[in-house]
């Protein structure tokens, strides 16, 4: 199966979609030979919506089997597709892009070490899952410096040795560090996975594939 794809010539396909178990949120926009191979490579049923009109629903939306933490900006309508298929929590704080500043899976959250404790408390009981701030490699925007399943955690290469062990500690999976579409360490802008399979932006090299294969679980 081919396990690279663009969003209309971007490899940047973590932008456009967010990944939560067996949903995939995908902007009105996607292109078909997108949707396909999310479909196919993810096994994942298709939410089709803007996020308060824009169409990089990934840096906006963050979530797990549980339910979606979807920026406070969302209008009623967007809110309302979303909520056919998980319960909805709004981000309305100032930092409310929440596919940037959260990553998450069933058991864990990493979230940027400036969101307020309270939110952060907030979201961890929303989603049922132990809420840490964290940096990787120094960078604030984990949800796009890594990605989380509930069978492995990639993140940037950069992450320092504390980082790694405290993630370590946390995730309670097996951790790695990668990158995606020829040497981004930001994996969450290239990188879409779930426990059933992946698809990565067409740039990724066939060693970088060999990497999330490996951390995640999917080497036969």
């Amino acid at each position: 199966m081919e396990r690279t794809t663009t969003f209309a010539g971007d490899p940047n396909i973590g932008v456009f979609a967010r990944v939560a178990g067996d949903i995939a949120v995908i902007p009105p926009e996607a292109p078909e030979d997108f949707k396909n191979a999310l479909r196919e490579g993810l096994g994942a049923e298709l939410v089709v919506t803007t996020i308060q009109g824009s169409s990089i629903v990934g840096s906006l939306v963050a979530g797990n089997s549980r339910g979606l933490v979807v920026s406070g900006l969302a209008t009623e309508d967007e809110i309302a597709v979303l909520k056919k298929h998980r319960k909805i929590m709004l981000l309305s704080d100032t930092m409310n892009a929440a596919g940037n500043v959260i990553m998450v899976n069933d058991t864990f959250a990493v979230v940027h070490p400036d969101l307020p404790e309270k939110i952060a408390d907030e979201i961890g009981a929303f989603l049922g899952v132990e809420v840490f701030p964290l940096t990787f490699g120094g960078i604030r925007t984990v949800g796009m410096a890594g990605v989380a399943t509930n069978k492995g955690v990639i993140i940037h290469p950069r992450a320092t040795a504390q980082e790694l062990a405290r993630l370590e500690e946390i995730a309670k999976v097996p951790v790695g560090t990668g990158t995606i579409n020829m040497g981004s360490g930001l994996v969450g802008t290239g990188l879409l996975v779930n426990d059933t399979g992946y698809m990565a932006g067409n740039a990724t090299s066939g060693f970088e594939l060999g990497r999330v294969e490996d951390v995640f679980g999917f080497l036969e």
